[in-house]
């Protein structure tokens, strides 16, 4: 696991009464001894005759006034956190959209993690819809960290989800660094480490020959297939030294499989791979991620392979400003 020396978090607003990506985000940075970063994106926009007045204070100003207010209270945010010997900075910055906005202040800051809440709502066809979460899975080349559930870490059980089989092209090295990762959070946050493999009970050649299998064959080959994967999983984790009883093997789809695991262990954190496609290729194989993150009862941390299919742009964006009064579904 890379080194963690500076962690952003996506604030969404910072005068809600519950903001458990900034508790979280400073549990980590305490156990890193990282600086924190709280960011928030200005991304809504301003209406010219509502928020800014179309004669009066130019655009500008009233950019700088919301601005102003933004790192205000992001600012009584960091003296809370300070008190506690943290190291915070804060920033608020005009640009859209959300995800975006993020990635490209992570890059600037050199972060080398990201913490964001959880999207509320569903995410029914996710890619196209653009969701915040989702994109930031999809298209951040640093790891993401997805806060479901509010309150610390205590003594948390951390799930290390990985492919030995490298299925759908995923790299070798992603496992090795999603194991890498999950031990170190284990291990900083006084937990336990855990590892699963969702594998394949019958090996596709076996079904592909046509030939009626037997009870007996079925069987064996079950039997062959939970070996291997036994097998691979424990030489992959060997230098984790992880006890055989949280070594899962499960015979299932992966989706389905990380979330069965994760209910019985109470898991507080999953720490998973997502690869980087686009368009309908990514729709027809689907992604892992995308389906586990609406059933998971715990957060994620979505690791991701070094290259990426589409970088986002370096520029910010700025401010968006639209004629008229702000409508009901702008407000809400």
């Amino acid at each position: 696991m890379r080194r963690i020396r500076r962690i952003l978090v996506a604030v969404k607003e910072p005068a809600s009464p519950a903001l458990p990506a900034v508790a979280k985000g400073a549990q980590l940075a305490r156990a890193f001894d990282a600086e924190l970063v709280l960011f928030q994106a200005l991304a809504s926009p301003l209406y010219l005759a509502g928020d800014v007045p179309l004669l009066g204070d130019s655009l500008a100003a009233a950019e700088r006034t919301r601005r102003d207010a933004c790192l205000a209270r992001l600012e009584r945010l960091a003296r809370r956190l300070r008190r506690a010997n943290l190291r915070v900075a804060v920033c608020a910055e005009w640009d859209y959209p959300v995800y975006e906005a993020v990635i490209r202040e992570a890059a600037r800051r050199h972060a080398d993690l990201i913490v964001a809440e959880r999207h509320g709502g569903g995410h029914i066809a996710a890619g196209f819809l653009h969701l915040t979460d989702w994109e930031l899975l999809r298209r951040s080349p640093l790891p993401v960290l997805l806060v479901k559930r509010s309150g610390r870490y205590r003594h948390p059980v951390v799930l290390a989800a990985v492919d030995p089989e490298h299925s759908y092209d995923k790299p070798a090295r992603l496992d090795t660094d999603i194991a890498r990762t999950a031990a170190t959070l284990a291990t900083l946050l006084g937990g336990q480490l855990h590892a699963l493999h969702a594998y394949v009970p019958l090996p596709v050649t076996a079904l592909a020959r046509g030939t009626v299998l037997t009870d007996q064959e079925v069987a064996r080959l079950e039997s062959q297939a939970a070996a291997i994967a036994r097998e691979k999983l424990g030489r992959l984790l060997r230098k984790a030294r992880v006890p055989t009883p949280r070594l899962h093997i499960v015979a299932r789809h992966p989706a389905d499989a990380i979330e069965q695991v994760a209910t019985q262990t109470r898991t507080a954190i999953v720490v998973m791979g997502a690869i980087a496609r686009s368009g309908l290729k990514r729709l027809l194989i689907g992604n892992t991620a995308e389906k586990v993150l609406d059933h998971l009862p715990c957060d994620v941390l979505v690791v991701k392979p070094a290259q990426l299919m589409k970088p986002v742009p370096r520029s910010r964006r700025g401010a968006r400003y639209v004629s008229g009064e702000p409508t009901l579904a702008a407000l809400a």
